[in-house]
This record gives structure tokens, C-alpha cells and sequence, in this order.
């Protein structure tokens, strides 16, 4: 029963900030239709016991359509007529030669939302070229930033973009662009590029660049790695500890649970200094095992916490409280955020086999038993 139950969008399959994006918003209690390839051959049940296990794909339904056969786009532009919104994470201009694009769908819907997920944006220079996470990043401003002093760049996983810059941006348009609709009766079209959702979230960073407490080279700075207030120290044990003791009061009770005289390292905030004090620190985190660090910095102002890994973290104290973490078909998985008062997020079902709703879901669009079996007979839908 979440906050967005009652709205139908239909995602057409792609890989990584689209499911992403489908995901968070089928948690939020939307009914989501995930449009997946019908392969050119048979295409063999799954056993709906035993879910696959990308757990990405939770939450929504599975039809299987194949998209190149006009049969199968007027299959989607069916379903657009019944729905609220539409994504798709095609380069620009696929989806239109395809017979799905914006002017197609909105013909028939003109309330509906048309989401598009692109690294690039749909246009450009770039907008026809490939290319991943760490590219979109890279232009962005974003991995150059994030490296230590001397050091090259390390990609973040592909967090920042895909996840952070895509998928969210993407939710987080789809949602307004569909409370604008509720007021004027008109769609419109999202256009999410990941390099654009990549670069907003520099926005901090670009304010203090301009106030001049954010400078050259990477690595030097606050939130950087360049302040020993704010990095990561390796423990006796080969295991690590982080630590963000940025202010003040904060920064004191660190050394003093850590059994460090202030008085003994440079000023917090003199950075001339800071690769010494960087050092000091790394030589007394490297006397107790990361477990005995987090026992006595645990429910402290410190601001120091263990490095978890993902077999750790579900069974954290706090993220076991606050069920951060559940277990769905026996596959652990990030549990829905953020939390509601009221319309409580939860995780709807568990994966799709591809194509396993197909006929529920065509039926329940109108598609009579008749049309339904055509399509399958024509390898329209499977």
C-alpha cells in the first residue's frame, strides 16, 4: 500500500539505472509492467517457486514482446493507453523507429509520462555514442575528484552514475513530471541523461570550489581523502575503520577515545599539516583490530565506524533494528526506502521469470483470449 499505488508504468527493459529506476518505484506501490525481448526461439517457463535471483527486477510483472514486429508495438501502445507513465532506456531515436517513441505513445495517452534513460542525453555531441558509468562520470567533473593525492582515479563502482545520476534522477522525474500531469492533464517527456544527474550531484563541490575551500590536486581536500579527520586507516587486523570526525567537537572526542593528545597533533584545520597528522593516526589505528576500534567508538560522537563488507552489514546491530536489510526468497537485498508514516514502501513480489505474466497482464489490459492467442501464435508476444 505505498504512496504511488494505483499508477501503472511500463518499463521496457534495459540494464542498470533502468531496472533501478522500475525497482524504486514499484517498491513505492506502483503496478510496473516490465516489457522484456521475446527471443527468437521457444521461450521455456520458469517455475514461479524459484524466482530468479536479480534481485534488481523485484516488484514488477514480466511480459515478453517482441519489440521489432509491428504486432508487438502495438502491443505496448495497448498498454500505454491504460497506463500513467512509460520508460525506456533506448539511444535517441531507437525507440521511435521502433513505433514506441513519445509522439506514438502520447497519440494514444496524451496524459502519459515518457521516461528516457541515456547516458548521454538525447542530444548533443555525444548522444549516439556508447558508453558506461565511468564515462559519464568522467566528463562530469565527478571521477576526477575522486582519487588521493598522487594517486589515479578510482571509479565508484558504477554508483554515481548509473544508480545516483540515472536511475533516482529518473524515479525522481518520473514522479513530478506525473504530479504536474494530475494538475494540467498533459505528459510530457523525462529526459534523464546520466551525465547531467552525475554533474547535480556536484553542486556542493562547485559552491565551495567558488568560495575557494575546495582547490588542485584531488586528494588534498576535506571530503577527499586529504584531511585525517576524514579517511579510512587499516586496523591490526587488515580490516578498516572510517573515519569523519570533521568537526571540532567531534575531531576531540576521537582523539580522546583513541588515546591521542590533541595537543601532540598540528592544528585540525592547518592542511600543510595534514599528511603528518594522517600519519600519526594511521600508526595508532594499526594497534587494535577493527572489532575492538568499533567497540569503543560505537554510540560515540566520533564519528568512526567499521568498513563492512556485504556479508557484514545485513547483520549490523543498527541496520538489523531498523530492517535495512530483509531476506525475500531466501536472497538477501537492500530493504524499500525511504520510510512512510502511513503508505508503507514494501517489495511487492520477487523477480520475474521473462514473460511469465503475459497473459495475466495482456487480459487484464483488455486484450480478449482471442487476441491473446494470436499473438502468441505469431511470436508477437511469448
Amino acid at each position: 500500500m505505498g504512496p504511488l499505488e494505483g499508477i501503472k508504468i511500463i518499463e521496457i527493459a534495459g540494464i542498470g539505472p533502468g531496472p533501478f529506476c522500475a525497482m524504486l518505484l514499484a517498491d513505492m506501490g506502483a503496478d510496473l509492467i516490465r516489457v522484456e525481448r521475446a527471443p527468437s526461439g521457444n521461450l521455456l517457463p520458469g517455475d514461479p517457486d524459484n524466482p530468479p535471483l536479480d534481485v534488481l527486477n523485484r516488484g514488477r510483472r514480466s511480459i515478453a514482446v517482441d519489440l521489432k514486429s509491428p504486432e508487438g508495438a502495438e502491443v505496448v501502445l495497448r498498454l500505454v493507453e491504460s497506463a500513467d507513465g512509460i520508460f525506456e532506456g533506448f539511444r535517441p531515436g531507437v525507440a521511435e523507429r521502433l513505433g514506441i517513441g513519445p509522439d506514438d505513445c502520447a497519440a494514444r495517452n496524451p496524459k502519459i509520462v515518457y521516461g528516457r534513460m541515456t547516458g548521454w542525453g538525447q542530444d548533443g555531441p555525444l548522444a549516439q555514442a556508447a558508453g558506461h558509468d565511468i564515462n559519464y562520470i568522467s566528463i562530469a567533473g565527478v571521477l576526477g575528484q575522486m582519487q588521493r593525492a598522487g594517486e589515479k582515479p578510482y571509479p565508484p563502482l558504477n554508483l554515481v552514475g548509473d544508480f545516483g545520476g540515472g536511475g533516482l534522477l529518473l524515479a525522481f522525474g518520473m514522479v513530478c513530471a506525473l504530479l504536474e500531469t494530475q494538475r494540467s492533464g498533459e505528459g510530457q517527456v523525462v529526459d534523464a541523461a546520466m551525465v547531467d544527474g552525475a554533474a547535480i550531484m556536484m553542486t556542493m563541490f562547485y559552491g565551495m570550489k567558488a568560495m575557494g575551500v575546495w582547490g588542485e590536486p584531488p586528494g588534498t581536500n576535506i571530503l577527499d581523502t586529504g584531511a585525517h579527520f576524514y579517511d579510512v586507516y587499516e586496523c591490526a587486523d587488515g580490516k578498516f575503520l572510517s573515519v569523519g570526525a570533521i568537526e571540532p567537537k567531534f575531531y576531540a572526542e576521537l582523539c580522546d577515545l583513541a588515546g591521542i593528545e590533541q595537543a601532540g597533533l598540528p592544528v585540525q584545520m592547518s592542511r600543510p599539516e595534514w599528511p603528518e597528522a594522517t600519519a600519526k593516526l594511521a600508526e595508532v589505528f594499526k594497534t587494535k583490530t577493527r572489532d575492538e576500534w568499533a567497540a569503543i567508538f560505537d554510540g560515540t560522537d566520533a564519528c568512526a565506524t567499521p568498513v563492512l563488507d556485504m556479508t557484514e552489514a545485513p547483520d549490523h546491530p543498527h541496520n538489523k533494528e531498523r530492517e535495512t536489510f530483509v531476506e525475500r526468497n531466501g536472497v538477501v537485498q537492500p530493504a524499500p526506502a525511504p520510510r512512510f508514516g502511513r503508505t508503507e514502501a514494501e517489495i511487492q513480489r520477487p523477480p520475474a521469470h521473462r514473460g511469465q505474466h503475459t497473459d495475466e497482464v495482456l487480459g487484464e489490459f483488455g486484450f480478449s483470449d482471442d487476441e491473446i492467442t494470436s499473438l502468441r501464435d505469431s511470436g508477437a508476444v511469448k
